[in-house]
């Protein structure tokens, strides 16, 4: 049976002392104490793990005064702080044993604008992505360019002063850093900017805060500015921690703490505010992508790519490229990536010029290409290049670039590529030569490794591939890492040259040098004299005696090593989440996560998701527990489990298990399986949500709901048998008051009328008939297509299946409407995985036996459709057998390709611009759909475009839900509902039933699947 599961980790006294305390103080925001809550910030993009002791949201920069003038009183001088953002450190930066600080779920508002004067003014939690999307119509942009900007925040770059592809051109954050508003430890706001040399001299003379950090600064900064200039590395990525190279002014006049706090990972200051300066849009870009025969060539060659003056350099190597291909977003890129006759491409230089016309890059672009006709002709390595100056190919190819963190960690086995050594920065010029020894260095130890980087800041990501569950291979991290730090001294960098140290601070005392640490020590102690921002980081207080953090630090893969190998294996999709938060993806019009976007919630994401699954795993197997064969035993139904059920139901033994905590995480899960094909290492959430809520639910009885859920595709075909009095009874007011009361559910939507049945028989289509269809030839049944229901379609929504099996026959064909066969899909959903695995079985029988006749079978609901090739493949897999259901789509492209049907036929003046909304499922799954609908409409004469939106907020019976029901509402305000008020309703092409049936609801809108449109206009 399912045990109770505790917390292995309580929350220290002190902690639950001052969550009670900041509770009874002005605090908006909120304090999260769950042990869920605090697993969801215990790993960032790192290899490490640090359990918080707390979690705080605070809503305004009053809120973070507040937590830190509580914790300066007396009792509260041990609580400690990080501040955390996106999450997407690599080096553990905002991991803390104390108090995080989420600025990112609240403190979001872009406050003020000024284009004349070219800058803005916003809070620490804006997303990158979200300040570019505000700055567009401006004609500007925020230029420090992340491969992670679609979730890192402004105050994530400001604290690891980011940068980025086209850093020669556009500096670092800190060079786009106007002033800061900052939360001291003390509690004070503390407002910095540039600051005139002299004045600050008279504020040093001052007994205040502001006073000692500027006598300190000007100290140090300026008294010892000949050791600074003289240790501190020419490099454009060089971060120090804290700059004190450029907190004064070359011609040493000005002051600008800013600099300071800029790069500090949060151990000075938290960040709440910021303003900025502006980049202006280039209104052209050209892109060359160069191929080459090495990676070495590559490297090689780039310096004479340095020396062309374009804006950006950056590297791919093959093992990148390679998982690019595997990936959903190669197909976005074939075609700027084409192989090269006979020769294989083993590495790629992409070079990028901007300017204010395509004409006017011209010469330089030419000049290269010129250049690279040579040294193609020269068999220099490189074998040839794409020229591109459109914006949208542009975007495309580094959306690639900027999944590559991501698709390093979809390397099969179990090593995989960790960050740890992965930003070393190097001169330019000796860039090809360190990685040379570099590469000797992991080929020493039989390590596969993957690399990528800007080439013209001489940063190169270098990630080998370890297994952390091996204790002898964190051995060898540690050893690659210490021959790292030396190997990058050896030639004129350091290890740290853009993501900066966090735990790989113990490497800094030996960098800086005795003296100059010491003066970094003095800086922190007059921001931060009791140690209390993100202590271990950077370096420590100057007469402190705690240690800075090591990168022997814990690791995700200590905790892993206790899951057994064989429930790693079985579980795999949440084990090898590797903390990129991709799912953390601010844009709206992204199918991915669509609860993590409207919850802000990390535990509301697949990154937050696996770790929690993760997180339980681990702790069944320390109570002993296999729970593999767990899953066995539960599958079936026992008086003892009944009993049981009852017996936790009636008392409270069992309030704090961890199982809840876990289940309320899954049940937000919309199922919508963006995640399994969006995130690089396709964590599929429902796949192992499916899972748990099977296991949680052998201890825990069920909501009515799910029971509801679970069977709709049996009580739908009872309904449909007096469709009208079911109507009117789900109509009325009584019922929904009582279903809203009893079962949780709302918005119940009513039965088609006429039914499918009855339709089909109203339009004389013919009737299945297995025997006859066995008898015939084979060139008879070339003519005839089945329909494959589905409870969805089928039942609510018949114009639709009546309207493709009337398109079929326009097109020639003899449509037949296969018998009723439930599908499974809402079982799974619910976690009934014994009823699925019978469903799945004996529909899969009909259907193989069906495949035999070499019948094309359609389906017109994605989510039901590709559950054959998804769910029925991990449930029965070699059993599944060869069936296969196209959806409408794919059936139609093959009557396109090798039928008798030519579009001449169908040349008629409809100049209507149809835009297509598609369903999440099936845009994710079949990542070409989109533009497969548009060649079906161009072939038809019709105008089709496709519309970028997210989740419509339905995904099956989700939306239905009471518990739901805002969320559901809240997400198709976020995306839907903007663009669909734009448009007109003839325009509307959905081609999910869930999506339809939120517009109806909410947007009142009549939509139309693309079989309709079509029909419509060839009929």
């Amino acid at each position: 049976m399912l045990p109770r599961l505790d917390p292995q980790e309580l929350i220290d006294p002190l902690y639950q002392e001052f969550a009670h305390a900041l509770a009874q103080q002005h605090f908006t925001g909120e304090v999260s104490n769950q042990y869920s809550a605090r697993l969801a910030v215990a790993t960032d993009n790192s290899i490490y793990q640090q359990l918080p002791q707390l979690v705080l949201h605070p809503r305004t920069k009053q809120d973070v005064q507040v937590i830190t003038q509580l914790a300066n009183q007396q009792k509260y001088q041990a609580i400690k702080f990080s501040a955390r953002g996106g999450g997407t450190g690599t080096n553990g930066q905002s991991l803390t044993p104390g108090i995080v600080v989420d600025l990112s779920k609240y403190m979001n508002r872009i406050l003020e604008i000024n284009v004349k004067e070219n800058w803005i003014r916003v809070e620490a939690g804006v997303v990158k992505d979200q300040l570019n999307d505000y700055l567009r119509p401006f004609g500007f942009f925020f230029s420090p360019d992340l491969s992670t900007s679609n979730r890192a925040t402004i105050g994530g770059m400001i604290n690891t002063d980011a940068s980025g592809q086209g850093s020669l051109v556009y500096g670092k954050t800190s060079d786009h850093v106007l002033a800061l508003e900052s939360v001291l430890a003390n509690g004070e706001l503390l407002s910095t900017s540039p600051l005139a040399l002299e004045q600050a001299k008279e504020l040093a003379n001052q007994e205040t805060t502001l006073g000692k950090i500027l006598a300190q600064v000007i100290a140090t900064s300026i008294d010892k500015r000949e050791q600074i200039l003289a240790k501190f590395p020419r490099l454009n990525r060089f971060l120090t921690g804290y700059d004190l190279e450029h907190a004064v002014s070359e011609d040493l006049q000005t002051i600008d703490l800013s600099r300071l706090i800029t790069g500090s990972e949060g151990s000075l200051a938290f960040v709440c505010e910021a303003k900025l300066n502006l980049t202006p849009i280039s209104k052209a870009k050209t892109l060359i992508n160069i191929k080459y025969d090495s990676f070495d060539s590559a490297l090689r060659h780039s310096p004479t790519l340095v020396a062309a003056n374009a804006t950006s350099v950056e590297t791919i190597d093959s093992k990148v490229l390679n998982l690019a291909k595997q990936d959903i977003i190669w197909h976005s890129v074939s075609d700027l990536l084409c192989d090269v006759d006979n020769k294989v491409m083993d590495g790629i230089n992409i070079v990028e010029y901007n300017g204010e016309s395509a004409d006017a890059l011209a010469v330089e672009v030419a000049k290269l290409t010129a250049q690279l006709d040579k040294d193609i002709a020269a068999e220099t390595g490189v074998i040839g290049y794409q020229v591109t100056s459109d914006l949208a190919s542009i975007n495309k190819l580094y959306a690639m670039r900027k999944k590559a963190v991501g698709l390093l960690g979809n390397t099969q086995g179990n090593q995989k590529p960790l960050a740890f050594a992965e930003d070393t920065a190097v001169p330019p010029e000796n860039l090809a030569d360190f990685i040379v020894e570099f590469r000797e260095l992991l080929d020493s130890y039989q390590l596969h490794y993957g690399m990528f980087g800007h080439v013209d800041a001489g940063v190169l990501h270098v990630r080998p591939a370890l297994d952390m569950c091996d204790p002898e291979q964190e051995k060898i991290m540690r050893q690659i890492s210490d021959k790292v730090v030396a190997l990058t001294a050896k030639y004129g960098g350091l290890m740290w040259g853009e993501h900066g140290k966090g735990y790989r601070s113990e490497y800094g005392p030996e960098f800086f040098g005795d003296e100059l640490f010491t003066e970094l020590r003095k800086i922190k102690t007059v921001f931060d004299p009791l140690n209390k921002m993100n202590p271990g980081k950077i370096c420590t207080p100057i007469d402190s005696h705690e240690q800075l953090v090591s990168v022997d630090g814990i690791k995700r893969g200590t905790f892993d090593r206790q899951i057994p190998v064989k429930v790693k294996d079985s579980f795999k999709s949440a084990m090898e989440c590797n903390g990129n938060g991709l799912c953390f993806n601010y844009d709206a019009a992204s199918p991915m996560c669509p609860s993590s976007k409207i919850t802000r919630d990390r535990r509301h994401s697949p990154k937050g998701r696996a770790g929690l699954m993760r997180e339980w795993l681990r702790l069944l197997e320390n109570k002993g527990i296999d729970v593999l064969a767990l899953e066995q035993q539960v599958s079936g139904w026992s008086v003892k489990q009944l009993l049981d059920k009852v017996r936790n139901k009636l008392t409270n033994s069992n309030q704090d298990d961890f199982s809840h905590e876990v289940m309320e995480a899954m049940s937000g899960c919309l199922a919508c399986k963006a995640c399994a094909s969006q995130c690089p290492i396709k964590v599929d959430v429902p796949d192992f949500r499916a899972r748990f809520v099977n296991l949680y639910h052998s201890k825990y009885f069920r909501p009515l709901k799910d029971h509801l859920v679970a069977n709709v595709e049996t009580l739908t075909p009872l309904m449909a048998k007096a469709p009208k009095l079911v109507n009117k009874v789900l109509s009325s007011k009584l019922y929904d008051k009582a279903s809203k009361a009893t079962i949780g559910y709302v918005d119940t939507p009513l039965l088609s009328v006429p039914t499918l049945k009855q339709r089909v028989k109203q339009q004389g289509f013919e009737h299945f008939d297995l025997a006859k269809f066995a008898q015939m030839s084979t060139e008879q049944r070339q003519d005839y297509v089945f329909i494959v229901q589905d409870p969805f379609t089928s039942f609510y929504d018949a114009t639709v299946v009546e309207n493709m099996m009337k398109l079929a026959t326009g097109l020639g064909f003899k449509p037949v409407l296969l018998p009723f066969k439930p599908n499974g899909k809402p079982q799974h959903v619910k976690g009934f995985l014994k009823r699925f695995a019978k469903t799945a079985q004996n529909t899969a029988a009909f259907l193989n036996q069906l495949q035999q006749l070499n019948i094309p079978m359609i389906g017109l609901d994605a989510s039901l459709a590709l559950c054959y090739r998804d769910e029925y493949q991990q449930s029965l897999k070699a059993s599944r057998g060869e069936f296969k259901v196209l959806l409408a789509h794919e059936w139609l492209l093959s009557v396109i390709e090798y039928q008798k049907i030519k579009n001449h036929q169908y040349s008629g003046e409809n100049t209507t611009v149809y835009k297509l909304f598609a369903h999440c499922t099936e845009k994710t799954a079949l990542a070409g759909s989109e533009q497969q609908w548009q060649q079906i409409f161009a072939f038809f004469g019709l105008t089709l475009e496709s519309v970028s939106v997210g989740c419509c907020g339905m995904a099956g019976t989700y939306g239905h839900e009471q518990s739901n029901l805002d969320n559901s509402k809240g997400l198709y305000q976020l995306s839907w509902e903007p663009k669909l008020k734009e448009l007109n309703e003839e325009q509307l092409v959905v081609t999910g039933y869930s999506c339809r049936s939120q517009t109806k609801r909410l947007g009142k809108l009549s939509t139309r699947h693309p079989v309709e449109v079509l029909l419509e206009n060839i009929a």
